[in-house]
């Protein structure tokens, strides 16, 4: 655990708009601080002049939020003169597979998140019993249950982001290829229903191998007239996360500071952590690239193999999709400083999707950044290059996939 710091936050109004063209009028509080809330922080609000701040998952600061967003034994009148509480909670987020091994920890992450009103559960069994457990937890968004294809439009219906991780996990000796016939067509599916029922909202495809649903997802995106570029994402945090983890873990570095660009995608040797842009700057050995590169790209695989037959990476992927939604919301909410790699539509190579590090705003992607690949060792070019057949095989073999369906529906 990180030693303790103490930060100084001053007091402003937070001011919001009831509606268009409405009277503002104050609903929380904002704060200005030397060490600004840039990291993933999934408790964002607070309440505290001087408070106590460590390190948690949720990032920077988080713990020192929590604190603060919950006053005990203190009456509404004693706290602030003008009764102000804590801001509101004011986005709307579906995860469509919640009773699965990535959908139940996922959920109860993102129900942690101030930034929430409404948590919508959808799956296919199971649910009822998921909603009800999480509704326990004394946080302020509200959590409703969905079962089944009939419920499908009413849990996404208004919602501002909404996370797929349905499908079916991999097993020993499974490969992401494996997967690919059976949840692309559960990613079909459920992204026709986006398209119908909340067209504007952010999309994270979780569901492996993203490297083909999230093409998968562009072309049913397209067929209905609604395909956003910046808002379908492929989440691949949980490179990220990992090469972060191994990293700091081999080099002895304080992990909250570390911070590794993984570009390409999301499987294999379509993974490429580029160690080279590590932040803090660290020198590494060839060896050490080679080891250390190797081990993000079999994250998954050593996973798998350790639990035996028992499920996937679930608990560390839920925690990584949970940090993609939070910055999500904070982009929507307005923060100016949000970056994360992710999976996107993408013209930094001759692929038409590639995993890079992006700046995300209140519409999606405001900028896919180049500097990563700029001055790479030779080591991370040859292996770009190397990855790009693959890539571009799983690409292509998503689209296929969809076209080849609309044909067939085309002619009977």
């Amino acid at each position: 655990m990180a030693s303790a710091a103490i930060t100084t936050m001053s007091i402003s109004l937070v001011y919001a708009q009831t509606g268009l063209g409405a009277k503002s009028k104050p609903v929380g509080l904002n704060f200005s601080s030397p060490k600004s809330f840039k990291s993933f922080s999934g408790l964002k609000a607070a309440s505290s002049i001087e408070i106590e701040s460590e390190t948690s998952f949720l990032g920077k600061e988080s713990n020192a939020a929590l604190q603060a967003s919950f006053v005990p034994n203190i009456k509404p009148r004693q706290r602030f003169p003008n009764q102000l509480q804590p801001r509101a909670s004011t986005y709307k987020v579906a995860i469509l597979g919640a009773a699965g091994g990535i959908g139940q920890p996922l959920a109860l992450l993102i129900k942690m998140s101030p930034l929430v009103s409404d948590l919508h559960l959808y799956d296919i069994a199971n649910v009822k019993g998921v909603a009800a457990d999480l509704s326990h937890c004394n946080t302020p968004s509200q959590v409703l249950d969905f079962t089944g294809p009939s419920e499908l439009a009413n849990c996404l219906k208004g919602m501002d982001v909404v996370v797929i991780p349905a499908g079916v996990p991999r097993k020993p000796g499974m490969t992401r290829d494996d997967l690919f016939n059976i949840n692309a067509n559960i990613v079909k599916t459920l992204v026709e229903a986006v398209a119908d029922n909340c067209p504007d909202a952010f999309i994270h495809i979780i569901s492996n191998p993203v490297n083909s649903t999230v093409p998968i997802a562009v072309e049913v995106l397209k067929q209905k007239g609604v395909y956003d570029p910046k808002k379908l994402f492929g989440v691949t945090t949980l490179d990220v996360v990992r090469a972060n983890t191994f990293v700091a873990e081999k080099k002895n570095l304080k992990l909250i500071d570390v911070d590794v660009p993984v570009v390409g995608g999301h499987a294999g040797i379509t993974i490429l952590p580029l160690l080279s842009k590590t932040r803090p700057s660290v020198t590494f050995t060839d060896a050490e690239v080679e080891e250390l590169t190797v081990r993000i790209q079999n994250g998954g695989t050593e996973v798998v193999e350790a639990k035996a037959g028992a499920g996937s990476a679930t608990l560390s992927m839920a925690y990584a999709a949970a940090r993609f939604v939070e910055s999500s919301l904070r982009a929507l909410d307005g923060d100016g400083d949000v970056y994360e790699c992710c999976f996107v539509q993408s013209e930094l190579t001759e692929l038409p999707f590639f995993a890079s590090r992006v700046k995300l705003g209140k519409k999606g992607v405001e900028a896919v950044l180049s500097a990563d690949l700029q001055g790479l060792t030779e080591y991370e070019a040859k292996a770009l290059e190397a990855l790009k057949p693959e890539l571009k095989a799983s690409i292509e073999k998503g689209v296929a996939f969809v076209q080849k369906q609309a044909a067939e529906a085309a002619s009977v």
